[in-house]
């Protein structure tokens, strides 16, 4: 059976035989296993047929016997094609350098543009990028992802709130929104200050307004600590309660800790590994070696390759391996509870007010389950209860 596939790759050419021995001519072929196929008879004495370019030195040979003159009136095949390419090869020499350098152009950054920032925030943002890489003329699948410039700006420029950055197509567009310089403060309206959580008045400072509550009071949430009416009955004026007022308040936190634990810490020490990927299929092109970690941790980024303004379905890949040590920590019991606790303190102070006092501590439970240590706690905190609340007409 013929198999058009490798006639293709091998070539095939189409023979015209003609003269009164065209059948004998064909059956030599059969007979000196040259496959022929495709035979059609045109007049009594002319015949055409298909046979593989290799076999044409053969076929002359067996035509030399027989009573036919042979000519060749077709060609196909693979060996034909790049015989062709090889002819023009000066065209496609040029049309591959024109793709491979509107590939490169189109992978190129060719313009920033900040828009929202003063000049001297856009002069700090161009500073920054520079130093990051990010200028006209580079390669745009080396540069950092958008959201990692984002990152990286919003962290070492103080004067931006928030930065958008956005590709359109070798365009990087910058969006700024900068910090606002506050307004000068407005005179509040009168109000009163309230108790925003139950407590026992530890001490208080009022500024302006009538204090309602003494020391060692207990107060619940809600209830008017300084009043923003103040004089005398028929001379009343309202004003706005100013002061704190700092209460016993009181705090619960269970804190589960294992006696062992494993977790991995970077050395500081990594390999790059860079891929040209199609689809879930890449090809390494720098960075072969495996690199000599024990423990890794595997970072990836990938970048899609442009051309012109479209995306293509071949991307850049960069692998950093970084290595790391696998640490493992134990505790004894006494050891566990103590880093339980200094947890839970930790926890507690990072949700307070940075005026706000932890006064003291009581353990209310504790106990061993499954290798862990569980530990209940209670805290005395100081803090400032005291919040405006407006004054309505009619109070």
């Amino acid at each position: 059976m013929k198999n058009e596939w490798v006639d293709t790759l091998a070539g095939s050419v189409r023979v015209k035989a003609e003269g009164k021995g065209t059948e004998r001519l064909i059956n030599a072929c059969v007979r000196n296993g040259i496959a022929v196929w495709n035979v059609k008879k045109h007049s009594g004495d002319t015949v055409t047929f298909f046979i593989k370019l290799s076999d044409v030195k053969r076929l002359r040979h067996i035509a030399r016997q027989s009573e036919c003159k042979l000519s060749f009136v077709g060609r196909t095949g693979l060996p034909f094609f790049w015989r062709r390419a090889w002819r023009n090869s000066g065209f496609w020499l040029g049309l591959l350098a024109f793709m491979a350098i509107m590939f490169l152009l189109s992978n190129i950054v060719w313009n920033i543009d900040i828009e929202g920032a003063t000049p001297e925030t856009e002069h700090q943002i161009s500073r920054e990028l520079k130093r990051m890489g990010v200028e006209r003329g580079a390669f745009q699948f080396l540069l950092d992802d958008p959201e990692t410039m984002q990152k990286k700006l919003t962290e070492r420029i103080h004067d931006i709130t928030w930065i958008g950055v956005q590709w359109e197509g070798t365009s990087l567009h910058f969006r700024v929104v900068e910090k606002e310089i506050p307004e000068p403060k407005q005179p509040a309206p009168p109000r009163h200050l309230v108790a925003k959580k139950e407590a026992v008045v530890a001490d208080l400072f009022v500024e302006e307004g009538q204090p309602l509550v003494s020391v060692n009071d207990y107060v619940q949430k809600g209830q008017l600590l300084v009043s923003g009416i103040i004089g005398a009955e028929g001379r009343t004026k309202f004003v706005p309660a100013t002061g704190k007022v700092f209460g016993e308040t009181w705090y619960k936190s269970t804190v589960v800790l294992p006696l062992e634990t494993t977790f991995h810490v970077l050395t500081g020490e990594f390999t790059e590994h860079h891929y040209i990927g199609f689809g879930r299929f890449s090809l390494p092109v720098w960075g072969w070696k495996k690199p000599p970690f024990a423990h890794t941790i595997i970072e990836k980024e990938k970048r899609p390759f442009r051309f012109w303004k479209w995306d293509l379905p071949f991307y850049y890949e960069r692998v950093t391996i970084r290595e790391a040590e696998v640490v493992k920590r134990s505790y004894t019991w006494e050891e566990a509870f103590a880093e339980a606790k200094k947890i839970a303190r930790r926890e507690l102070r990072a949700k307070l007010p940075e005026e706000a006092a932890i006064r003291g501590e009581k353990v209310l439970h504790q106990r061993k389950e499954s290798g862990k240590v569980r530990v209940e706690l209670h805290y005395e905190v100081i803090e400032n209860i005291a919040v405006p609340q407006p004054i309505v007409q009619g109070d």
